[in-house]
């Protein structure tokens, strides 16, 4: 059951009942922020560790949540930005990890969690060759269905800039595909 975010958020407002508030925030946006996060970082238990920092700076931060966006909004802003934190820190102490040599793709399939085809394998794969800004914008558009505006807020930029990056990006994913030929 939705609950309206109002009430949440005077639940939050009010030490007494702030435990209460954050357990209904977490019931409410674990799941969309899951998704969100599952699909930049691709593994499900990444996306699971990513969730649950999401979640702890979130509670740690309640203070300063300005109420300028609706929660949801401020709640992707710390997922993305926990996500490019991961993806970096990732990146920077690669070692050798079970499934090197296997395409994102394959190791998707092998993935019990992933209930895709081939097709949405690849375009995970595509996706993830994106630079970080347009997977970014590629993934709140595309598979969220985010407006330009709701994006805008949660990265800071411009509609135009987001735009540009998500046309960029659909060209990229396309020639991938035509390279798969």
């Amino acid at each position: 059951m939705k609950i309206d975010e109002s009430q949440i958020l005077k639940l939050l407002s009010e030490s007494s009942s702030r435990r209460q508030g954050f357990s209904l925030l977490v019931g409410q946006y674990s799941e969309p922020l899951y998704w969100k996060i599952r699909h930049i970082v691709l593994d499900h238990d990444d996306a699971n560790d990513i969730l649950q920092n999401t979640f702890l700076k979130a509670w740690n931060n309640l203070e300063r949540f300005e109420n300028r966006s609706s929660l949801l909004t401020w709640l992707y802003r710390i997922a993305y930005n926990e996500s490019l934190d991961f993806l970096r820190r990732k990146k920077k102490f690669r070692t050798v990890e079970e499934g090197e040599g296997q395409s994102i793709a394959e190791r998707l399939l092998a993935d019990t969690y992933f209930d895709g085809d081939e097709t949405q394998a690849q375009l995970q794969e595509a996706v993830a060759g994106l630079p970080e800004v347009q997977r970014a914008v590629f993934t709140m558009r595309y598979f969220e269905q985010m407006k330009y505006a709701e994006i805008s807020r949660i990265l800071g930029t411009s509609e135009g800039a987001l735009k540009a990056s998500y046309h960029l990006a659909v060209k990229k994913i396309v020639d991938y595909f035509h390279g798969l030929d």
